[in-house]
């Protein structure tokens, strides 16, 4: 039986038949390998480190991680109560909705939407805007007095053809507004 490798005398034939060649290949052998491992270990280490470059450890960024989570203000109980009008509230608590529709809020100043609210009177309009209908969260209790939160109903009744006369400021705090210093 004849092999395909061996020639007739039983010496093995290759296809490496000069040193220079046996050369080459084993250095290939061993250079191919840690070239393709080189580029893997690139390959896979490639993407974003969200630590390098970044300024997360910088005392800004430091100072954001352990800020408070809540403030306290004091004030004095005896400083005379500022109230805002209806537009300055309206401005502040209800242009995101009312400005826009939002929700199915009615538009400042689309009387047809307006109507039948109008209909059911300030005290419905009112008891809406403090306890929150549909869509709307509940105003009242809030930074925004309720006396405040009233005098935006008004205004935003008014704008749709409304004829609510202002909530009036309790006397107490009607003396210690006008009262001067």
């Amino acid at each position: 039986m004849s092999d395909s490798n061996h020639d007739e005398d039983g010496v093995h034939e290759g296809p490496i038949k000069t040193p220079k060649q046996l050369v080459v290949t084993v250095a290939l052998a061993f250079i191919v390998p840690i070239i393709i491992i080189i580029l893997l270990a690139n390959f896979v280490d490639m993407g974003a480190r969200p630590g390098a470059g970044s300024d997360g450890l910088g005392p800004e960024a430091t100072a954001k991680r352990i800020q408070p989570v809540g403030t306290l203000a004091l004030r004095d109980a005896n400083a005379p109560v500022v109230l805002k009008t209806g537009e300055q509230v309206y401005q502040v608590q209800c242009v995101a909705c009312h400005g826009s529709g939002a929700a199915g809020a009615p538009k400042l100043g689309d009387n047809a939407a307006w109507a039948p609210r109008l209909a059911t009177g300030y005290e419905a309009l009112l008891n809406s805007a403090l306890k929150g209908k549909g869509a709307m969260a509940a105003q009242g209790g809030g930074e925004i007095s309720d006396l405040e939160i009233g005098r935006a109903v008004v205004y935003m009744a008014n704008q749709a053809g409304g004829k609510l006369a202002e909530p009036k400021a309790p006397a107490a705090a009607a003396s210690a507004a006008s009262a001067p210093n």
